[in-house]
């Protein structure tokens, strides 16, 4: 019987490939995790620093250089980044060669809560620590706080964010006992009485036209109190 040694070489031929491929792959999940590499998502204020994030995978798994690519649980880290008050979403992932990066997503603060106990309330109304590496310019909240009742001094810090004309002139949004809502506005002598949120959009826009209509007149700092409380009416108190 003849010999088919073309066939032979073909059969040990893929039999060495996967005896390389096993021995390689086998080698490459032994080998230790370099210095991980941080990249933020989004803007370029950072509150945040790479050296905090190393430090949380570190906390997770180690010295990560001693750890191997098969012993690694990128969820796990995953999770232990997510679950930091600064970060909004994260990924992690290893390269083809080895390296373990991290992809962060920062929360953005909108309003910074200045009370007793100063605090961020980020773009989704939740908490957020202030940080020691960058300061936001964000309108401050004052007054009567609760940490776990923010629903409706999120819905006005979100339109101050929003509004061009209330981002450039509120810098402070205060809430009384009885959960009134005030907005103070930059090189103005009034108090603007919000109320509640209800009809908040038709309050802003009369506000925009008495502050045109006053600062045309040049009488803007003629008033105390500038009530929007009542939804077709500016109610002016002179000082």
């Amino acid at each position: 019987m003849q010999i088919k040694w073309h066939y032979i070489k073909m059969i040990l031929l893929l039999g060495l490939v996967v005896f390389l491929f096993a021995f390689a792959s086998g080698k490459n999940a032994k080998r230790n995790i370099p210095k991980p590499k941080i990249n933020f998502l989004g803007e370029d204020n950072l509150f945040i620093t790479s050296d905090n994030v190393s430090k949380l995978l570190i906390q997770n798994y180690g010295a990560l250089k001693n750890v191997t690519k098969e012993t690694l649980d990128l969820n796990v880290l995953e999770n232990a980044l997510k679950s930091n008050a600064m970060i909004k979403n994260a990924e992690v992932y290893l390269s083809v060669d080895g390296t373990l990066n991290a992809e962060v997503e920062q929360k953005t603060p909108i309003a910074r809560v200045s009370t007793k106990v100063s605090y961020y309330i980020d773009t989704d109304g939740e908490y957020m620590p202030l940080s020691s590496n960058f300061s936001a310019r964000v309108p401050l909240i004052t007054g009567y706080v609760e940490k776990n009742n923010l629903k409706n001094l999120y819905e006005v810090a979100q339109k101050v964010t929003n509004d061009n004309f209330l981002k450039t002139h509120v810098y402070e949004i205060h809430q009384d006992k009885n959960e009134k809502l005030y907005l103070k506005l930059r090189q103005c002598n009034f108090m603007v009485k919000l109320g509640d949120v209800e009809f908040i959009d038709k309050k802003v826009n009369n506000l925009k036209a008495f502050y045109k209509k006053t600062s045309k007149e040049k009488t803007l700092n003629n008033y105390s109190v500038v009530n929007l409380q009542f939804e077709n009416q500016v109610i002016c108190t002179k000082i």
